[in-house]
Order: C-alpha cells, then sequence, then structure tokens
C-alpha cells in the first residue's frame, strides 16, 4: 500500500485534486485551440478515453475568447495553457476556464503576474505554476543544478501568490531529463504541501516516452508523491491517457476495469497466446468490473500459479486451457473457445 504525501486539495472544476483524491488524469489537446470543433472533438476523444481533465494551448487572443466556446461543448475542467502574455491568462479566466498554467520562466511584463493572481482570486481559479527545464532564466548544468534551479523559482513564485493570500495552487517541475524530474519533485514536495503535477516534459514518440514517463512517474508515485500525472507524447494524446491509466494501474493507485496479465511466451506454448490476448483486451474494452485480475498462461509451467493467484485465469497446453476461478480449477476448454469462455465468467463476476 502506498503511503501519499499530504497535500491540501485544490478544486479544478468538478475535480478535487490532493492525496486525499484519486491521481487523476490529465492530457492536452493538440489541435490550434481556436479551431472550437477540432478543440471539442479531440477533448471528447479524450474524456472517452478516460481523461479527467484537459489542457488547451492559448497562444493568441483567438484561442483565449474560444474557451467559452468549447467549455459550452465539453464536460472535463479545461486548462489553459499561457506562455509570455499574461493578458492571455486574463482572457481565459474571464472565459470560464477552470484552471490556468503558468510558466513563471516566461511571464516577464512587470505587474504582469500580479494581475493573473487577482483575475484568478476574483473568480477562484486555481493556478498552476508550471516550470519546464528549458524555460529556466539561467541555463545550469547537470541534474541537482537544473533540478535546484527549478525547486528555487517555483518556490519564489508560490511566495509571490501567498503573499496576495492565493493558496489555490499545484506545482509541476518538468524535464525531458528524467533523474532531473525526479531530484525536483522528491525536492519540491519536501518544501511545500500543495498538489504537485507529474510529468516528463517532451518524452518523445510512444516507443521513447512512455518508457521515460513511467520509470520518472512511476518512480514518484511509489514514493507517494504526485497528486496529477500527464504523460507528454509525441502523438495521439489518446495514447497518454490510456498509458496514464495503466500506470496508476500497476503501482495500485487507481483501477479502472479488468486488468490482464500475460506470460511473455517461450517454446513451450502451444497455442496462439498473443492473439488471445490481444483479443481478449478488445473485447474487454469498455467493461468496468474492478477491481479483477485475469491471467492468460501460455503453458504448465508457472501458469497454473499464475492462473489461480488471479481472479479468473487459464493456463494452456496442447491446444486447450484449464480455466481457473478464485484458485479452483473449474473446466478444461479447447482454445479457440477460451476468450467466449473466459467472457462469460468476467460477466458473472461480481
Amino acid at each position: 500500500m502506498i503511503t501519499r504525501r499530504k497535500t491540501r486539495t485544490i478544486t479544478v472544476g468538478n475535480v478535487n485534486i490532493g492525496s486525499e483524491h484519486p491521481v487523476a488524469v490529465q492530457s492536452m489537446a493538440k489541435t490550434d485551440t481556436a479551431d472550437v470543433d477540432a478543440t471539442v472533438n479531440q477533448i471528447n476523444d479524450l474524456e472517452n478515453a478516460g481523461c479527467e481533465i484537459a489542457r488547451v494551448a492559448v497562444k493568441h487572443i483567438e484561442a483565449a475568447k474560444a474557451i467559452g466556446r468549447i467549455k459550452e461543448r465539453t464536460n472535463i475542467p479545461i486548462v489553459a495553457d499561457i506562455h509570455f502574455d499574461h493578458k492571455l491568462a486574463v482572457e481565459a479566466i474571464g472565459q470560464g476556464v477552470d484552471k490556468i498554467r503558468i510558466n513563471p520562466g516566461n511571464i516577464t511584463e512587470k505587474n504582469g503576474l500580479d494581475r493573473v493572481i487577482q483575475a484568478a482570486a476574483d473568480k477562484g481559479v486555481p493556478v498552476r505554476i508550471g516550470v519546464n527545464s528549458g524555460s529556466l532564466p539561467e541555463n545550469p548544468a547537470g541534474h541537482d543544478r537544473v533540478a535546484d534551479a527549478m525547486v528555487s523559482l517555483a518556490l519564489r513564485h508560490a511566495e509571490i501568490f501567498r503573499k496576495k493570500n492565493f493558496e489555490d495552487i499545484i506545482i509541476s517541475l518538468k524535464a525531458s531529463d528524467v533523474v532531473t524530474t525526479v531530484k525536483a519533485y522528491r525536492a519540491i514536495a519536501a518544501e511545500v504541501d500543495f498538489p504537485l503535477h507529474l510529468g516528463v516534459t517532451a518524452a518523445g514518440i510512444p516507443a521513447d516516452g512512455i518508457v521515460r514517463s513511467s520509470v520518472g512517474i512511476g518512480a514518484l508515485l511509489l514514493e507517494g508523491i504526485g497528486d496529477t500525472i500527464r504523460v507528454s507524447l509525441t502523438g495521439d494524446p489518446v495514447c497518454e491517457v490510456e498509458t496514464a491509466r495503466r500506470m496508476l494501474t500497476a503501482v495500485g493507485l487507481r483501477s479502472f476495469g479488468p486488468q490482464v496479465i500475460s506470460c511473455p511466451t517461450c517454446g513451450r506454448c502451444q497455442v496462439d497466446l498473443v492473439g488471445i490476448v490481444t483479443e481478449l483486451e478488445r473485447e474487454l474494452r469498455g467493461v468496468r468490473k474492478e477491481p479483477l485480475v485475469i491471467a492468460v498462461m501460455g503453458c504448465e509451467v508457472n501458469g497454473p500459479g499464475e492462473a489461480k493467484s488471479a481472479d479468473i485465469g487459464i493456463a494452456f497446453g496442447r491446444g486447450t486451457g484449464v480455466i481457473f476461478q478464485h484458485g479452483k480449477a473449474i473446466k478444461t476448454v479447447s482454445a479457440d473457445r477460451a476468450i467466449e469462455e473466459l467472457l462469460a465468467l468476467i460477466k458473472d463476476e461480481g
């Protein structure tokens, strides 16, 4: 059981963020925010995949003004991502956005931050202080120095907010380097009780980004650090959501439906295990029974043991498989009927 770091609760739209609440899954629309139809469609696709908070890029005033229309046609909270121009944050707040993300390293206009704080306070909109290593005013070298600079910048800006009696703050400290990211989050976690949004920025295409994100975010989650997560991938944002949900399931913090475990196969396997598992996963999409562990094992070496320890399992031999339910063998079925038999048992569970 993971003991989560204690934080205050921050409310983003209809989602509560903090240690007393589930770690929330976040992603980001990759459309031009001013294109309302495209942005609405992508946010709704993200919601259908299980996203709980969606961020949009606000790069000009047209994008900021589109937020009100986007919110009319979407359900999950919307975060406005602001860089350089504080006036975009003020407009987004006026349009009813649910949270503002600012990068304090690149908002430099005099009194700009003060105006954002005042507008957010007036509307009760929380702010994420999102520090990226690439946006640091200086250019330090080395994991420790970069992490320290990120933490220092976040703390300085958090203090600016607190001096103005604004405490609805979430903090993120993202680097593309996993070690730097983990060091920064560990350090900030010891300094403040604000919720933390986790991510490894610019993690790359899925083949690389899933690994980097899983190592970095996963390490922190296992230490109890983190209250929202975003897996930043170059590609379809739905993949970000699916990866985040799998990550939270893997560390035992959330359960989103049946979990399939399966062996890697070897020369002992005498069935098309890859095909069977792939089809079973496809059939289970949308099934919300939880928690439920389904084991699909390719041979008799560790198959019966793993299958018996799951809620439902099957261990295959030559063209047949023994089905287990709660540790007991209940029937032997042919390989071509395995999925049908497993789905029937899953339907009866719970």
